[in-house]
């Protein structure tokens, strides 16, 4: 499984800890930065990472910024992109399981690298259930995408 990895400034210090969580369980990371401590819009770093979901380059994404609710919003807002914020490991298994979640958002300044290691192993570990009640509300999920309000 390839897994793409990107976040902001301030996710930068603890990006480089979970490629390296990510390399060391075997899988295949494609890093889409940032690479300092350079401010940038984690919008941009966002839709640079669910692209290569979207494209199929990936299956996974984890992004870091500083408490992850920026990346989740910013991910959420592209069509076929489920992203979760997770700063605990039930969360980071069961947003898989139940919700079929492709993007993981933490926040650096919210944990620290040995949380964000367990956090990233229970979410790539996680499989999407195969309980009606769990497809059938991802696939109402599916169907919000294109919601307009009359």
């Amino acid at each position: 499984m390839i897994i793409v990895v990107g976040g902001d400034h301030a996710g930068y210090p603890l990006k480089s800890k979970i490629v390296n969580v990510i390399k060391n369980m075997d899988y295949e990371v494609i890093d889409c930065g940032c690479f300092d401590e350079t401010p940038i819009d984690f919008p941009d770093i966002t839709r640079e990472v669910c692209d290569k979901i979207l494209s199929g380059e990936a299956e996974k994404a984890v992004l870091v910024c500083g408490t992850g609710v920026g990346a989740c919003i910013a991910a959420n807002k592209i069509p076929g992109i489920r992203a979760a914020v997770c700063h605990d490991v039930h969360s980071a298994h069961q947003c898989v399981e139940h919700d079929d979640v492709n993007v993981m958002c933490i926040g650096a300044q919210i944990v620290g690298p040995w949380l964000a290691g367990d956090l990233v192993a229970s979410f790539l570990n996680a499989e999407f259930s195969t309980d009606e009640d769990c497809r059938r509300r991802v696939e109402k999920l599916k169907q919000m995408e294109n919601y307009s309000r009359r």
